[in-house]
């Protein structure tokens, strides 16, 4: 009986875990657009940094489209209740922002930039908040961008600086926009189940 008890209620707790986990991947969902935002960032600092020769691409970029991402998402989650894993996941991604922006930041001040070490640091940096993010999840899509920008860290280490960039603007488009793309496509294929159901 006792032992009947305890199945009961250990079942009850991992039924909790797996919603929870799956409540947490359907808001994380809901991000995909800041994926976009981002990937679509990207592209316009490298391409105004090649092709302007300007040292302010980077940061002007990066903080223009923080302070986009960050109207943007006050403006979706006023009035919604905040989750703990919610809270969690984005720890992880506004620790690894502001940690990528002040290493950057101050590598370009004391002109010690290189184009290896930053993409060799912006692809280990978003490597690690993609697969934080996977494994609380348990989401195998984010964990293959993951493993992509971690690539992209390594080829920028062993590989010429062409090569860094084609590895870096590979790993953007597959990790940013496609990863974005089909997060949003997965909220609005629930949001039309729910509609159905409801």
């Amino acid at each position: 009986m006792e032992r009947d008890a305890k199945n009961t209620e250990l079942t009850e707790r991992l039924e909790l875990i797996s919603s929870m986990i799956a409540a947490g991947r359907r808001s994380s969902e809901s991000w995909g657009w800041t994926f976009v935002l981002w990937g679509v960032a990207y592209y316009i600092a490298t391409a105004w940094a090649m092709w302007g020769h300007s040292n302010l691409a980077w940061p002007v970029t990066m903080i223009s489209a923080g302070v986009l991402s960050s109207v943007i998402a006050s403006r979706m989650t006023r009035g919604q209740p905040e989750t703990m894993l919610g809270r969690a996941i984005g720890a992880v991604w506004a620790s690894m922002g502001i940690s990528l922006f002040i290493v950057l930041i101050s590598l370009g001040m004391t002109g010690r930039y290189d184009t290896h070490v930053f993409m060799a640091i912006i692809g280990m940096m978003l490597a690690t908040a993609n697969a934080a993010s996977a494994i609380i999840l348990k989401w195998k899509m984010q964990f293959a961008s993951a493993a992509v920008w971690l690539g992209s860290a390594v080829a920028a280490c062993f590989g010429t600086e062409d090569q860094a960039w084609i590895a870096f603007l590979a790993a953007t488009f597959f990790c940013q926009i496609v990863f974005g793309v089909y997060a949003m496509i997965c909220e609005s294929r629930r949001r039309r189940s729910g509609v159905v159901h409801a």
